[in-house]
């Protein structure tokens, strides 16, 4: 070994490339950590129902009703995230051709239509809520509207992401219809 030589210390010796990550920065909101808690639950169920049916041999009835509710739930708050973030999905080849006046009228226009839609929806099960309020699942005696009401929840959190969302586009002047590539980077 040649004296003037380090050991594999010296990195210009050793020919390593060292890549310096930038720290990825995570947001967890109220709804995240619920839908968290609720995939969790249906991971527990759907287990117990391998095991019961798998190892027992003596299937449980009501896992695969709850489980179908628990996802049911997650639909609706992993919805009202995809809102926050801006992931559901949409068209943005019109905007590519229109000019960027008449592009942010439509993008408006279409925040308002969206916000207007949610608030709908939420009504909508709302009231579908008072009509099913005895009824009671198939195989637990807990009240349907417990699934239902998670869904108008889902609905009520999306409203208010979708006003957060509008009001945010029209304070920055753009939204991920207009400019896709500047979101391309956020999580």
């Amino acid at each position: 070994m040649n004296p003037k030589t380090k050991p594999a210390d010296d990195l210009a010796e050793a020919h390593l490339i060292v890549v310096e990550e930038e720290a990825v920065e995570v947001e967890f909101h109220f709804d995240d950590v619920i839908a968290f808690a609720v995939f969790w639950a249906m991971g527990i169920v759907v287990f117990l129902q391998f095991f019961s049916r798998y190892v027992l041999n003596d299937s449980a009835a009501w896992t695969e009703e709850i489980a179908t509710y628990c996802l049911v739930v997650i639909v609706f708050l992993g919805s009202a995230m995809c809102v926050r973030l801006g992931r559901h999905i949409h068209v943005d080849f019109l905007f590519r051709y229109l000019p960027a006046g008449p592009a942010r009228v439509l993008a408006t226009a279409i925040d308002v239509i969206r916000t207007l839609f949610f608030a709908y929806a939420a009504w909508l099960v709302w009231q579908f809520m008072t009509l099913i309020e005895g009824e009671t699942m198939t195989t637990i005696d807990l009240p349907k509207s417990l699934v239902y009401g998670a869904v108008c929840f889902g609905f009520v959190l999306m409203f208010l992401r979708s006003v957060q969302v509008s009001v945010q586009n029209w304070r920055r002047g753009y939204s991920i219809l207009e400019r896709p590539e500047a979101f391309e980077t956020a999580v």
